[in-house]
């Protein structure tokens, strides 16, 4: 894994020309953007001046020196203006997106794998998240590795540049426990060290705890913390009470110092230390201007020591890297606590662009203000090992999927019992869809129906352990092998680590040219305690499968802890992620056929004012994520025949169960479990009201999300636009009534009414639920037959309707 390139004197001077460029150009990308944007956008575009300067060292070494084309990078979120001004030099960012950083189409505020033009490796913006994220794709590409795939592709290392108050995020310390659990390999951590925050200076000893915790989870740790010139230093006469002064040296001191400049340093200097001789001769052989310069000299900083410490990583073990660094490194601001939202002012600036060498109206000349000649750098450049690759994203072909999914045969099923059955079905085959199938869960991988599929296809793990249970011929249901070539990846209990976990193996097409079709399992109300990776995956176009089961009132007896509420919304709600309810193990395999499918898609995306595929008006081109919600409860399922019709249907979010008439008075629109108790309803209010009707919603948010689609299309000229449900309501009466149903909140369908201007009655679950019978919660919260019925009289006061009691 060593870096081979040679660092010569020559090497040294074009990085350091390179550092100083990247300088420059990512503090004149954030103040040209300022004078485009509001006053009010200032505080945002201040902080990434101040991170990027403090970065420019280390990403310069990194990007002209020590990648290769197969590592992947994720990039501290406020060093965006860093990283871009490197892709610019590289030839790979535009100066029309640079120009317009911040601004509609131009570059990115933090590195984006959707947004950004450029080759981003991992997206970042909540912090913690990209971290954590180069730790999981380490591991998937172990797995990818171990199946014996990407054998064209060389390891890569998966590296993070991370702010040292980026290290308060509780996800990091999750995913640490689970890379040591998984024997991590081929990973750097690189912690920006430079003592502030957004709001002020950390706490003293930081840095102290960070090594100790990354070496209990086996972790090699590097502190980087003084430069060549302080090495230089500290061999002088007096240099070991300097030393001495630096690490005793409380952190708000040392950034006011600096801030301060060369006199403020040898004032306080000479007063701490006195007149000892050697030191005072130290401190008065340098100008304010030297001695800045020396006391400012940290490791993160320095090209040589930067470069040292890389190049003696000859292992594959985990590496921590703390660097010393300054916030707002080479800037008027640097040190100061409140330069996270500071911006140079005009003569700061005037000063600034003086000292770098940069002319007016020359500001984004590639090499403007540098001594090396064009010649030289542009050929550093083309030989430059991570450049090497002119495009690092690989692809992968869509793996080949059967007609149809096996269907579970019993007359009585819940939707979690039949997908465990239709999983394991898939792991007793020989389809390439199972050989590429990944399933994990956070410790509940039994409770959520995945045990036939482990035993069917083992745990991962790159060395095998047995079972001892078995081994000791102990009676178990469950097997628990572990094996190189095992298909499920072991997880504790974080469902932060879940979604990043299935963010990982949702891009390894992207990241390592092998198609995998991860599957997660958790409890659905516990999607809320991982949302923020979640949300993370599907903005970085991760593709996988979430089953999140048992869900709702319906888990009855486990109580309101366990009983989720919003979690339909989230899928309405979340970009990417196309979310399923079904009621039937039919529906169930239609849709997981579908998902496979659906996440393999990356077709472009039609423009503004395009048609997309016109059944449903839903993007369906460009694939993405799917959630399906599912549910312990048995029903009775139907017997008919999966015509291609009904499947359309399902997948586009809902069909009839019981079809509209031309005189109908009342609809019922249910989805997912309470499908019984709609039927119970209908069937009682059928001798009272004319051609009740019973629509099934299979997926809430591809209805709503077809319906919105089709009227932005007619409000741009698509006259003829019409989505699943408008084609669905076309034939009911305006005067009838709509009640919606499901074990969810109301607002999940109480949009339905809006379709065509119908009256409503939206029933669901508000309030945190308790223990009891699904019967008696059903009827404490308003989801029976009698509740429909009553909403319904509500609806439509005729005639009393016979069957209906007081609640």
């Amino acid at each position: 894994m060593s870096n081979t390139a040679p660092i010569n004197a020559n090497t040294l001077r074009l990085l350091a020309e390179l550092e100083r460029k990247v300088l420059w150009l990512s503090t004149w990308m954030v103040h040209h953007a300022n004078h485009l944007r509001d006053k009010t956008d200032n505080l945002k575009v201040g902080g990434h001046q101040a991170s990027s300067a403090s970065l420019a060292t280390i990403l310069t070494a990194l990007y002209f020196h020590v990648l290769r084309p197969a590592d992947r990078v994720a990039v501290k979120p406020h060093a965006s203006p860093a990283f871009h001004a490197i892709q610019y030099l590289l030839g790979r960012q535009t100066q029309q997106r640079m120009e317009n950083f911040r601004g509609y189409k131009g570059a990115q505020s933090y590195p984006s794998r959707t947004k950004d033009t450029v080759d981003v490796d991992f997206s970042t913006g909540s912090v913690g998240l990209g971290v954590a994220q180069t730790l999981f794709a380490s591991l998937v590409q172990d797995y990818v590795k171990a199946h014996g795939w990407a054998r064209d592709w060389p390891e890569g290392r998966m590296i993070a540049l991370l702010g040292d108050a980026e290290m308060d995020e509780g996800n990091i310390y999750e995913a640490l426990l689970e890379g040591w659990k998984h024997g991590l390999r081929n990973t750097w951590w690189i912690i920006d060290y430079n003592r502030q925050s957004l709001d002020a200076v950390i706490r003293e000893g930081l840095y102290e705890r960070f090594e100790a915790l990354f070496r209990a989870f086996g972790w090699d740790v590097v502190v980087l913390k003084y430069g060549s010139l302080l090495e230089a230093a500290f061999s002088e006469p007096g240099g070991e009470s300097l030393r001495a002064w630096i690490d005793t040296c409380p952190n708000q001191l040392y950034s006011a110092l600096t801030f301060q400049g060369g006199a403020a340093w040898r004032k306080r200097l000479l007063d701490d230390l006195g007149d000892q001789g050697d030191i005072t001769r130290l401190i008065e052989s340098r100008s304010d201007t030297e001695l800045a310069r020396l006391m400012t000299n940290l490791a993160g900083h320095d090209l040589p020591s930067l470069l040292r410490a890389f190049q003696a990583i000859d292992h594959d073990r985990p590496v921590v890297f703390i660097a010393y660094t300054i916030k707002g490194f080479g800037l008027p601001l640097a040190g100061h606590k409140d330069n996270h939202a500071g911006l140079l002012n005009p003569a700061q600036f005037d000063s600034f662009r003086q000292a770098m060498g940069v002319r007016p109206g020359h500001e984004w000349q590639r090499y403007e203000g540098l001594a090396a000649t064009p010649a030289e750098l542009d050929d550093f450049l083309a030989h430059c090992a991570f450049a090497a690759e002119p495009n690092r994203r690989r692809a992968a072909a869509p793996v080949a999927l059967p007609e149809t999914l096996p269907l579970p045969a019993q007359a009585e099923i819940s939707t979690q019992q039949a997908f465990g059955l239709i999983l394991n079905e898939l792991g007793r085959s020989a389809e390439p869809l199972a050989e590429r199938i990944v399933t994990t869960a956070p410790d509940v991988t039994v409770s959520t129906n995945l045990g036939g599929w482990v035993n069917r296809r083992g745990l991962f793990a790159k060395q095998a352990m047995a079972d001892i249970f078995k081994k000791e011929r102990i009676p178990s249901t469950f097997s628990w092998e572990f094996s190189p070539k095992g298909q499920h990846m072991e997880l504790g209990i974080a469902e932060m680590n879940l979604f990043t976990l299935l963010s990982a193996l949702g891009l390894s097409h992207d990241l390592f040219g092998e198609r995998l079709l991860p599957i997660g399992t958790l409890y659905d109300p516990f999607i809320s305690r991982g949302l923020d990776a979640l949300n993370y995956a599907c903005y970085q176009d991760a593709r996988f499968i979430v089953a999140a089961t048992p869900s709702g009132l319906a888990l009855a007896p486990e109580g309101g802890a366990h009983q989720s509420i919003a979690t339909p919304l989230i899928g309405m709600a979340q970009d990417g992620l196309a979310a399923f309810e079904p009621a039937y193990a039919d529906e169930l395999a239609a849709i997981l056929h579908f998902a496979f499918d659906y996440m393999q898609r990356d077709g472009a995306k039609p423009a503004v004012g395009e048609a997309p595929e016109e059944q449903s008006w839903l993007r369906d081109e460009t694939g993405g994520a799917v959630y399906l919600r599912l549910s312990t409860r048995n029903l009775e399922q139907p017997i008919r025949e999966m015509t291609p019709h009904l499947r359309r249907a399902i997948i586009d979010g809902g069909y009839w169960l019981r079809p509209p008439g031309p005189n109908t008075e009342i609809v019922v629109a249910y989805s997912g479990v309470v499908a019984p108790e709609a039927i119970e309803a209908v069937g009682m209010m059928a001798e009272d009201r004319r051609d009740v009707a019973l629509l099934a919603v299979t997926s809430a948010d591809r209805l709503n999300a077809g319906w919105t689609a089709a009227q932005r299309a007619r409000e741009r000229g698509q006259a003829r636009a019409r989505s699943h449900v408008e084609r669905l309501f076309a034939l009911l009466p305006r005067h009838c009534g709509i009640v919606s149903v499901l074990d969810g909140h109301p607002a999940t369908l109480g949009w339905l009414g809006a379709v065509a201007g119908h009256r409503q009655r939206a029933l669901g679950v508000e309030h945190f639920g308790q223990t009891g019978s699904i019967q008696e919660l059903f009827r404490h919260y308003g989801l029976d037959a009698q509740a429909i019925i009553a909403a319904a009289q509500g609806l439509q006061p005729a005639r009393p309707i016979r069957y209906l009691k007081a609640l």
